[in-house]
């Protein structure tokens, strides 16, 4: 099971690293409105979501119950200033931890699938769901990419 997520995002994110690279400054940079992110800033969201998880799925098979912080995003976007950064590292960085991450869930000991997680606010969830719903988040996030630029960024 572990094996498909881990292969998935890895597939997932090799696919889409492709469709990015081929898209111009002015498309991933243009905000469509003043509320909404652009694609730089949303594939720079999906780093922050790499690296918040990251420590989520390292962390929940070192105790029997995780509790964590909550990731209030826009604000991370906002100081990391995803917008003013080379948009071929930009996808470099995003691909490379998301192949790592791979790596990592490969590696989740089974056993601790079940942990209980509470992070922020949130209803407690599971290790298996927090990984799981990493996977779908990122999707969930290239296929608005793909909305708005009209390229199919990722499959269903």
């Amino acid at each position: 099971m572990l094996a498909d997520v881990a292969n998935d995002l890895q597939n997932t994110v090799e696919r889409a690293a492709e469709k990015l690279r081929a898209m111009d400054d002015f498309t991933v940079s243009h905000r469509p409105a003043p509320d909404r992110w652009t694609i730089k800033e949303v594939i720079g969201h999906l780093i922050d979501s790499a690296s918040n998880n990251h420590q989520r799925f390292i962390r929940a098979q070192l105790v029997k119950e995780f509790v964590g912080p909550g990731y209030e995003q826009n604000r991370w976007v906002a100081a990391q200033r995803y917008n003013d950064v080379d948009w071929s590292e930009l996808i470099e960085l995003w691909r490379r931890y998301n192949r790592h991450l791979a790596h990592v869930i490969r590696g989740v000991d089974p056993a601790a699938l079940p942990v209980r997680c509470v992070i922020g606010s949130d209803e407690p969830v599971t290790l298996q769901f927090v990984i799981e719903d990493y996977v779908a988040h990122m999707k969930h996030h290239l296929r608005n990419i793909g909305e708005r630029t009209g390229a199919e960024v990722v499959g269903p």
